[in-house]
């Protein structure tokens, strides 16, 4: 009779996770002609995308049981203790003049151009399927897609971790959003969610497209993996170069360090602006994300005259400080003589186009230390 007992439950609960996976959060891999056309990909081989590197899940020495031992160690400022430093700027009446505001971790809005480009949005409030994991920081979620502008002339989504492709957020913006730009493969999660393949553009490495005769999207490599549900890397990760009539810019996403930096800053560089991730990171899986010291080395090798580490000041999805990336990153940039912008979550930042322009938007506080 236990037996039994045990047998049922365990069905139960094996019934009920796969129920919840087949809720709209997950989204759906690509299938049919959109499965087609990713087999063609020179990055899809035996029935995944890879990295240019290999690249490793974990590290040589680590295992997945070291890492939850640590999850249960305690860490000094994991979080904030207070809610850290905001600022609430009206998004529907930014100047004309190039602007960029930073929502915490890796979500922004640039205004180039006449043009609006969001990318990486999550404003739900957590980064995870389950709203009691990965919460955001108190006062990092004063924007709501209610504040963005009434027009997103481009959806930009690297990859489709839930800390990149929110589902809340992307289904409430879609009756603002014109077109959208991602990585190949990403598309068939929106699809899923309502919208229009008209509207969609997936690119490849090395794939362009023009929006409006104005912003010109190349998509290129990065050093990192994908995945929703169980079967990691059904679609693909990129960084972006976005070029205008008048800036050059870096989209960086989410990247483990590798000769890529460098490869693309001969190719594509040098950049007025390159937004990095300086954060989430660890020695135990330091292939698919970049240490604060390898951010701002990057940067030199993109040959960007500024740099804007993301992938912070929101979420705890590591085992260091909240304000660590923070602070090794902008010590190491120092000693490399790399120019920074460090502005508060919500600050609208002129995007410089020459150097002399660099010292005022570089001269800005250490607001993280609370």
């Amino acid at each position: 009779m236990k037996m039994t007992i045990f047998i049922v439950t365990i069905a139960l609960i094996a019934m009920g996770i796969f129920t919840f996976m087949q809720t709209a959060v997950f989204g759906q891999n690509p299938e049919g002609a959109d499965l087609e056309r990713i087999k063609k990909s020179p990055h899809y081989k035996n029935g995944k995308f890879e990295n240019l590197s290999f690249t490793p899940d974990l590290a040589e020495d680590a295992t997945y049981w070291k890492i939850l031992k640590e999850q249960f160690r305690k860490i000094e400022d994991k979080t904030p203790n207070e809610p850290i430093p905001s600022v609430k700027t009206n998004l529907k009446q930014l100047p004309e003049q190039p602007q960029i505001v930073w929502f915490g971790h890796s979500s922004y809005l640039l205004r180039l151009n006449g043009k609006n480009i969001l990318v990486d949005p999550v404003f739900s409030g957590y980064a995870s399927p389950i709203p009691i994991f990965g919460k955001a920081y108190n006062a990092t979620y004063n924007y709501t897609v209610a504040d963005m502008p009434d027009v997103i002339d481009v959806l930009l989504i690297s990859h489709d971790h839930y800390d990149h492709l929110d589902y809340k957020t992307v289904k409430a913006l879609q009756p603002k959003v014109k077109q959208v730009v991602t990585s190949l493969g990403v598309g068939s999660h929106l699809q899923h969610w309502g919208y229009d393949k008209a509207k969609i553009n997936e690119l490849d490495w090395d794939e362009h497209i023009s929006i409006d005769s104005i912003l010109n999207f190349t998509a290129q490599p990065a050093r990192h993996f994908s995945g929703r549900g169980l079967k990691r890397n059904q679609t693909f990760w990129s960084s972006f170069v976005l070029k205008t009539p008048t800036h050059n810019l870096f989209l960086g996403g989410d990247s483990g360090y590798d000769t890529h930096f460098k490869e693309i800053g001969e190719k594509h560089g040098p950049f007025d602006l390159a937004i990095l991730e300086c954060g989430q990171y660890n020695a135990y899986w330091k292939y698919i994300h970049t240490m604060p010291e390898q951010t701002a080395q990057a940067a030199i090798e993109l040959k960007t005259k500024v740099l804007l580490p993301v992938h912070w000041g929101k979420f705890t999805l590591a085992l260091h400080p909240w304000y660590e990336p923070i602070e090794r990153v902008t010590k190491k940039a120092a000693e490399l003589n790399q120019p920074i912008i460090t502005p508060m979550i919500g600050q609208s930042i002129l995007i410089p186009t020459a150097a002399d322009h660099f010292d005022e938007a570089i001269n800005t506080k250490k607001w993280w230390q609370l």
